[in-house]
């Protein structure tokens, strides 16, 4: 394969890639606002969470092989973008409040049919984005670009987040006594996805993967074999690491905007000024260094990589909530370098995932790789996460439920997870050296 990107494939790893990350910011970050402001009850939110994590593996798993047996990615991205921006537009007829509600302005049924549509969304996102998508990429990239696009790619999230949280500003995170417009919220996001779905159809290549003829329930197996763990040491070595990263990464991110608003009293336009330079300014910086990472060498990013989000990490951890421009200055600094080390680490991680990926079995290995680096984190890093914040005296929120408010110690847990993920990577390289020792020995 030809280790030049033409614009076509650039302008489909960026605008699907970025696009599925907007819609992935929506599932993350305001579905548990919308199912508490249809029900007025945290009781769906568990739920919500477990079957949407249970479905998006499932979905990889059984999807990924599917697109390995046609050799198809490209229907497979377009249809499943179109029936995710459908998903998302329907979204809005769930609202007991909206006289356009299908659910007779029961609170219970609400809950209940977000909670299934929320499945079905993470069904059709995942086909289109965690099965073909990301294989697609695997596809058309080579060891020589794939950090340059990983780069490229792991920053997608953090703008979606920005673009998101701008757009809600407009129509849900309003001041109180407004108005708050889902309808219009889901219109604009099921909107866009549904475009790029259509116009997908014209702008992705055709595919270059072959059919996978082997049988298909075989395949959806087929990454949890011994025989094929033992015959690809590296890759799974680099998941496990990725995996080890990506609890740390749980451990501080679903509480980092909580931390920053509640602990360190940066609020207001404040808030919004400093977090769009630390967003925009760890991405730029990813960018920019990802022009050079496959120069350079994967390897030796990797663990300076994690140090760097340690580093931020720790410099989180020992910032002075009531030092007023101090604190915001602080925060600033170490919420770039955290991220940075964190975006950083994602680009290589993923780039090197997809260096030791089996040409003809791309789509088999997607929902492996879906297992590592999010169903087990999003389970972990949670976990150690609710036990940091136990050891806070807890307080009674506006509904008059108990919460523990998140501390310093998560930043301190998340260095102590990035520097823990080194040793992974230096079995990784170990191996990766030996296995390359021995092949030069047979010639």
């Amino acid at each position: 394969m030809n280790d030049k990107l033409g614009w076509r494939k650039w302008l489909t790893f960026i605008l699907a890639g970025f696009v599925g990350q907007l819609a992935w910011a929506i599932e993350n970050n305001y579905f548990n606002v919308y199912v508490f402001d249809c029900t007025e009850t945290y009781a769906f939110i568990p739920a919500m969470v477990i079957a949407s994590a249970a479905t998006a593996t499932i979905t990889t798993l059984f999807m990924g092989a599917l697109s390995d047996r046609l050799g198809k990615r490209k229907i497979l991205i377009s249809t499943g973008y179109i029936l995710w921006g459908i998903s998302i537009l329907l979204f809005a007829f769930l609202d007991p409040t909206s006289s356009f509600n299908i659910v007779a302005n029961s609170t219970f049924l609400a809950g209940t049919m977000i909670v299934i549509m929320d499945c079905i969304m993470t069904f059709f996102g995942s086909t289109a984005n965690d099965a073909a998508f990301n294989a697609f990429v695997t596809d058309n990239t080579t060891e020589k670009n794939r950090a340059k696009v990983e780069s490229v790619l792991s920053v997608l999230p953090l703008l979606a987040l920005i673009v998101v949280i701008v757009v809600a500003g407009f129509f849900v995170d309003v001041p109180e006594g407004d108005i708050k417009r889902w309808d219009l919220f889901f219109y604009v996001f099921g909107g866009i996805t549904l475009l790029v779905g259509i116009l997908s159809i014209f702008l992705v290549p055709e595919d270059v993967a072959k059919p996978n003829k082997a049988n298909y329930w075989g395949n959806v197996i087929y990454g949890f074999r011994p025989k094929v763990i033992k015959q690809n040491p590296v890759l799974y070595i680099t998941l496990i690491a990725f995996m080890v990263f990506n609890i740390g990464l749980q451990v501080f991110m679903p509480y980092f905007i909580l931390y920053v608003q509640n602990i360190l009293h940066i609020t207001g336009s404040t808030f919004t000024i400093a977090l769009g330079i630390v967003l925009l300014g760890a991405s730029t910086i990813t960018v920019v260094f990802g022009l050079f990472m496959d120069k350079i060498g994967k390897n030796k990013i990797m663990i300076p990589g994690l140090i760097i989000g340690a580093i931020g990490g720790l410099i989180i951890f020992l910032i002075p909530p009531d030092l007023e421009m101090t604190t915001i200055i602080s925060m600033v600094i170490g919420g770039i370098i955290l991220m940075t080390g964190y975006l950083v680490s994602t680009a290589v991680l993923g780039a090197k995932v997809r260096d030791y990926t089996p040409v003809n079995e791309v789509g088999l290995f997607q929902g492996v790789r879906m297992i590592f680096t999010v169903l087990v984190p999003m389970v972990i890093g949670p976990l150690i996460a609710q036990v940091i914040c136990l050891t806070e005296e807890p307080y009674l929120n506006e509904f008059n439920q108990q919460v523990y408010p998140p501390n310093k110690w998560l930043f301190f847990a998340t260095s102590v997870i990035f520097l823990s993920a080194i040793i992974p990577v230096i079995l990784m390289i170990r191996k990766e050296r030996k296995i390359l020792n021995e092949q030069s020995s047979i010639k």
